[in-house]
C-alpha cells in the first residue's frame, strides 16, 4: 500500500496536479490538509474519474481535511477524545471545534489526517491551543496504540512543528521568538512519539529535505524551507514501512502548494516473503 500526506493549500485551487501526482505515482491514499472547503465544494468528480473514493471534512473556506483512497474508507471520526475547539476572544470547554482532524480506515490501517494549529505567536491564545491540542492528540494517541498494538496505526499530515534544528531552514524562524521552533512546540512532538508513534520517514529520506517553503521571499528558490510535515506510525505502521519519499518537485510548476507530499510504501504481510515456507 502506497500512502501519502500533502497540505495542498486549497483543493480548488490545485485539484488537477493533485489527482495528477497521485496517479502518477500510483498512490492508493492521500491525507490532505488545507482543502479550504466544504464537502459540498469540494471537487470530487477528478478524484472519482481517477478511481477514487473520498471522505472530507470542511467548514469554510479555512482549514478542513480529508482522504482520498482506492480501497474502501470506513470508520470515518471528525474529532478525537479531548479535542479542543477555538473561537477567537472566547474561552471555555465548549468552544467550536475547527476541521483539523479526520480518522479513517482503509485496508485494516487505521489513517488520521491532521492539520495542527499554527500557533500564530508565542504569546497568541492560538499557540495555547495548538499546545492544548496536541496534548489531547497525545493522549488519545497513546490511550490507542495501547489498546490495539497490533492494527497499523498512523498521524498524518501538517505538524506546524520543526521539531530538530537541521528541519528548519527559514532565517526568519527563531528560537525564541517564532512559533514552529520553540521549546514547549518541540516538547509536545516528542511527548506524542513518546505515546506510542515514530517519523517513519526520517530514516528513509536525507536530512535537510523540506516539505513548507513559504510564497514569500524567494524561501523556494533560496531552500529556505522547513519539515514540518509528517507521517507518525504505531509499532505496527513502522514494521510495514518498506521505503519514504518526499517530493520536492511538487512545489515547482504553475500554482503549487506551499508544501509538498510525503509518502511512504507500506509492505502488509501480502508479499511473498511473508508466506510460510514449504519444505520437500
Amino acid at each position: 500500500m502506497r500512502i501519502a500526506t500533502w497540505n495542498v493549500n486549497s483543493i480548488r485551487t490545485r485539484v488537477d496536479r493533485v489527482v495528477d501526482w497521485m496517479v502518477r505515482e500510483d498512490v492508493d491514499v492521500l491525507a490532505m490538509q488545507e482543502i479550504k472547503c466544504k464537502a459540498e465544494q469540494f471537487p470530487a468528480e477528478a478524484f472519482e474519474a481517477a478511481g477514487y473514493e473520498l471522505a472530507i471534512h470542511g467548514l469554510n473556506q479555512w482549514n478542513g481535511v480529508a482522504v482520498a483512497s482506492r480501497a474502501p474508507i470506513t470508520d470515518v471520526e471528525t474529532t478525537f477524545p479531548g479535542m479542543p475547539g477555538f473561537l477567537k476572544g472566547h474561552e471555555g470547554p465548549d468552544l467550536p471545534k475547527e476541521a483539523r482532524a479526520m480518522g479513517a480506515t482503509v485496508g485494516g490501517v487505521r489513517l488520521w489526517s491532521l492539520y495542527v494549529p499554527n500557533g500564530r505567536s508565542l504569546g497568541d491564545p492560538h499557540y495555547t491551543y495548538k499546545l492544548d491540542w496536541l496534548a489531547a492528540l497525545t493522549e488519545y494517541t497513546r490511550a490507542e496504540t495501547s489498546a490495539r498494538p497490533d492494527v497499523p496505526f498512523a498521524l498524518m499530515g501538517d505538524f506546524n512543528i520543526a521539531p530538530f534544528d537541521v528541519d528548519n531552514g527559514d532565517p526568519t524562524v527563531i528560537v525564541g521568538q517564532t512559533t514552529h521552533v520553540s521549546p514547549a512546540e518541540r516538547e509536545a512532538f516528542f511527548a506524542l512519539e513518546q505515546a506510542g508513534v515514530t517519523d517513519v520517514a526520517r530514516a528513509r529520506v536525507p536530512e535537510g529535505l523540506f516539505t513548507y517553503w513559504d510564497y514569500k521571499q524567494l524561501r523556494f528558490p533560496r531552500n529556505e524551507g522547513m519539515r514540518i510535515d509528517f507521517i507518525l506510525g504505531s509499532a505496527a505502521f513502522a514494521d510495514a514501512v518498506t521505503d519514504a519519499s518526499i517530493h520536492r518537485n511538487e512545489r515547482k510548476g504553475n500554482a503549487p502548494s506551499d508544501h509538498v507530499p510525503v509518502l511512504v510504501d507500506l509492505a502488509l504481510g501480502d508479499d511473498e516473503a511473508d508466506l510460510p515456507m514449504i519444505f520437500g
